[in-house]
């Protein structure tokens, strides 16, 4: 019986232009920004980052070494957050009714200060709420020092809820990120990116 679901961000809960993002660093001035940026993990400063073994402050210094020109926290805040295309409104319905299903409700997600900057804010849905409003705890890559695919994260999240994996229900649009969740004994599902993930979780909780 599945007592946890765990989401992903990304992709999941929010829709993602990997486009724009890579227009709007292009546009600060790094180069090459398709060999930096990841629809799932980052590489480099990027990924240093996002494991939380540089600060904000120490990317924003990093970044402007590459850009050639120095950039303020507001630019890093501008380009991250183009990733963000939409928070569809039915996922965000789906969070609050799993809720009170009594199921318990956690995201894990490989982010960074930058887009918990917008996404800890009253900005997040429209409705001034933050995320913190959908869901009972937040795994960051950036607070817990390590990403997915790495089992460890999974284990937190478990140690952390206190639940077995077999009753823990994990939703990525990453394969790498379900095949390492389910090498725990986690059950997964895995949406195409950006794709509608809502008939599909509800077959898995409910099957016929």
């Amino acid at each position: 019986m599945i007592k946890t679901i765990i989401f992903d961000l990304g992709g999941v809960i929010l829709t993602i232009d990997q486009d724009e993002a890579l227009r709007r660093f292009t546009a600060l001035g790094l180069k090459d920004a398709t060999t930096w940026l990841d629809p799932y993990t980052q590489k480099g400063i990027f990924g240093d980052l996002e494991e939380g073994k540089i600060s904000a402050e120490t990317f924003r210094a990093e970044l402007s070494k590459l850009a050639g020109r120095e950039l303020t926290m507001a630019d890093c805040d501008y380009a991250w957050h183009g990733y963000v295309e939409a928070v569809p409104q039915r996922n965000l319905q789906t969070l609050k009714a799993l809720r009170a299903r009594g199921y318990q409700i956690c995201l894990l997600s490989n982010t960074n200060p930058f887009m918990m900057h917008w996404a800890l804010s009253k900005d997040f849905d429209g409705a001034g709420n933050s995320i913190e409003a959908y869901f009972d705890r937040l795994y960051l890559s950036y607070q817990c020092k390590v990403m997915k695919p790495a089992q460890r994260i999974f284990e937190m999240v478990l140690e952390g809820e206190q639940v077995k994996p077999e009753e823990t229900l994990f939703i990525d649009d990453s394969p790498a990120n379900c095949a390492a969740a389910e090498q725990l004994g986690i059950r997964t599902l895995c949406p195409p990116n950006n794709e509608d993930w809502t008939e599909a979780l509800e077959k898995l909780l409910c099957p016929a």
